[in-house]
């Protein structure tokens, strides 16, 4: 590869991280910031939803400005904000403008997502083998060393305001040294499954054959993420509610499932190189499935540990293909598409805890874990979306075209 592409790569790498770093810093910093404010867990917990709508409205307002302009600038903007944005709540007096802070930083945390994704797909297309898992890998990463950074913080008995200046700071160090490498706006041809006829510009519809598939990309990523942000939430309180586990040891639960998935990432992306996208989406959401059950028959803290493992693991590489795969269906209008996807992904990652916190309260948590296990299982089924369509459709003259398609 020449240097550099591998300057581009490293560059989006170190976006990703950025990414993480903040929100890790952010989430240890919840307690503090309900404290000094004084709002309830009810309170809370609402205006933890405008976090959320500010992430949809930032992936939305990026995908447009990246299919305008190109997702590199749009990635250093929106990183150097981000960076400021992460100090907001933490100097807010009252619930009013501690809503108005959460806004803002999940507009500025979404933006960064839609916008470094796309450098990502740009990315893995000029390399021509997977690299995306890695890339999501790194997220993880900044997000673990967002949390330590807090939590040192908190031991040494400092201000969390400090945490998230550092936190500024090291951000805006990351954004300066990815704004070169970072690839520019790559001329592409419409997919051939767009329409002939029409225009070729970023305001262009899709045709209704790649509208079928960004619709199931993006249902696929509201699935998937919604298990995995079930993961996210009740992990610990499962262990503590199903085996009267010491919250101590509760924790470990969701830390098993966090290093899996971020071990997962590091390694899934040959695993995709030699078996293609389908089969990782496939064995992987089967894999996630049957960590989740178990999870839920398991009887002893040992074994439910495993399955948070089996579920992470199977998890790993799952929406990393299918950004890759919403990138690549219609390369013209990529940045709209990923906007698209990412952001229902990310509505079903919030949706996740919520949805199952209901059931839990008619059924209990633990039967409650079977809306994610059904979801997984959908993701078995409808693997195959993200097969290329000029794999999933193969010459039927071809020797073996049958067979490799089968394997994809």
């Amino acid at each position: 590869m020449p240097p550099s592409l591998r300057s581009a790569r490293a560059a989006v790498f170190t976006a990703f991280f950025a990414c993480g770093l903040a929100m890790g810093v952010w989430l240890v910093s919840i307690p503090a910031v309900q404290a000094a404010t004084g709002v309830s867990h009810a309170v809370l917990g609402g205006l933890l939803l405008l976090l959320g709508l500010g992430g949809v409205i930032g992936m939305q307002v990026s995908g447009a400005l990246s299919q305008r302009i190109g997702s590199k600038p749009v990635t250093i903007a929106f990183l150097v904000l981000l960076a400021l944005a992460v100090n907001f709540p933490l100097h807010v007096g009252g619930p009013v403008m501690l809503g108005a802070a959460l806004l803002v930083f999940g507009c500025m945390n979404g933006a960064v997502d839609v916008a470094m994704n796309d450098q990502a797909v740009l990315v893995e297309r000029a390399y021509g083998r997977p690299i995306m898992s890695a890339f999501h890998a790194l997220w993880s990463v900044g997000g673990a060393v967002g949390a330590l950074l807090g939590a040192g913080v908190q031991r040494a008995q400092l201000p969390m305001s400090l945490a998230a200046l550092v936190g500024t700071v090291v951000v805006l160090a990351c954004a300066v040294v990815a704004a070169r490498p970072l690839l520019g706006r790559v001329p592409a041809e419409p997919a051939a499954s767009t329409d002939a006829a029409a225009p070729t510009g970023s305001s262009a519809r899709l045709s209704p054959a790649t509208r079928r598939r960004v619709i199931g990309f993006g249902a696929l990523a509201f699935l998937l993420m919604l298990a995995e942000g079930v993961a996210n939430d009740w992990a610990a309180l499962h262990a503590v509610e199903k085996l009267e586990a010491p919250t101590s040891t509760a924790a470990l639960a969701y830390a098993v499932f966090a290093v899996s998935m971020t071990v997962g990432r590091l390694t899934v992306d040959r695993v995709a190189g030699r078996f293609g996208p389908a089969f990782v989406v496939r064995y992987g959401s089967a894999l996630a499935a049957a960590g989740l059950l178990v999870v839920m028959l398991s009887p002893a803290f040992v074994l439910t540990a495993a399955g948070w493992c089996l579920f992470g693991l199977g998890l790993a590489g799952v929406v990393p293909q299918l950004f890759t795969a919403a990138g690549s269906v219609d390369p013209a209008r990529q940045s709209i598409i990923m906007s698209r996807v990412v952001g229902a992904g990310y509505v079903g990652q919030l949706a996740g805890p919520a949805l199952v916190g209901a059931a839990a309260g008619l059924v209990g948590l633990n039967l409650a874990f079977v809306l994610p296990f059904l979801f997984c299982l959908l993701g078995v089924v409808i693997a195959r979306i993200v097969t290329p369509e000029q794999e999933a459709a193969p010459d039927a003259t071809a020797p073996g075209a049958e067979a490799s398609s089968e394997v994809r």
